[in-house]
């Protein structure tokens, strides 16, 4: 299964980013992909950095352009996951969207929410666990990869692939922090023996990564630091290898203590 990320500097015009979206789409599908994920808040931008704050957000031109990719990805034979701010029974949230390309659509908001998050977001409830074309996937975003327990959730699921999204980027060229980050992914894929694939903004400086790391934490394929761009990687679950297979049962004793 050919799964890929695409990143580009996202704005606060929903329109300009839907246009980017629409044509990577369509860019990776021509290469077969058939799951492709974008950053956190990808369609609408990320408050303050592109918006003042999420109640600025025009939430019906959001749910037209939500259509829009469903119809794409329908029409494309694609899924696609899509980082937004949505508005649900009168709360806000900073979402993944999974569009299907059977035309389904569905969601996990935010959970770990704090300092700009905080003061513009409600907090979710869903597990954020799908199953596309017999494949597990878990979702989260951003900060929550700070958090060993969100991922531990997803452990327990025992999912194939997990999917983080960010908007993760300095207003200075922060090395050691795009470093921090990185080591958070790999750590997170390591002790929890999962693939895990990041998809991150490239608004400023990047300070998180687009790219795909095995159960081990080694970079298996990756976009260029703040270039616009997508991979692609042929996606395929191989045989545990011996620190893998140990890192699994013990794991699996230590949940049943």
């Amino acid at each position: 299964m050919k799964i890929g990320a695409y990143q580009f500097p996202v704005s606060g015009d929903v329109t300009d980013n839907y246009k980017i979206m629409e044509k990577a789409i369509k860019d990776a599908s021509r290469q077969g992909v058939e799951l492709l994920a974008f950053p956190e808040c990808a369609l609408t931008g990320y408050p303050p950095y592109d918006i003042p704050d999420s109640k600025a957000v025009d939430f019906e031109l959001v749910d037209r352009a939500l259509l829009a990719l469903e119809v794409v990805a329908a029409r494309e034979n694609i899924n696609v996951i899509v980082g937004t701010i949505y508005k649900e029974d009168n709360k806000i949230y900073n979402s993944a969207v999974l569009l299907t390309k059977d035309g389904e659509r569905y969601f996990y908001h935010k959970r770990a929410l704090w300092g700009w998050d905080k003061d513009n977001f409600d907090i979710g409830n869903e597990n954020g666990v799908y199953e596309i074309n017999g494949l597990k996937i878990g979702i989260r975003i951003c900060f929550e990869v700070r958090f060993p327990e969100f991922f531990r959730e997803l452990y327990k699921e025992n999912t194939d692939l997990n999917i983080i999204l960010f908007y993760d980027s300095a207003d200075n060229d922060n090395i050691a922090r795009y470093n921090t980050i990185e080591g958070h992914i790999k750590t997170r894929a390591v002790e929890n023996v999962c693939y895990t694939l990041t998809s991150n903004t490239i608004k400023l400086y990047q300070t998180a990564p687009t790219a795909l790391y095995d159960r081990s934490g080694r970079m298996l394929a990756g976009c260029e630091r703040n270039k616009e761009g997508m991979f692609v990687y042929d996606f395929e679950k191989k045989a545990l290898d011996f620190g893998e297979m140990g890192r699994k049962e013990l794991s699996d004793i230590l949940l049943d203590l």
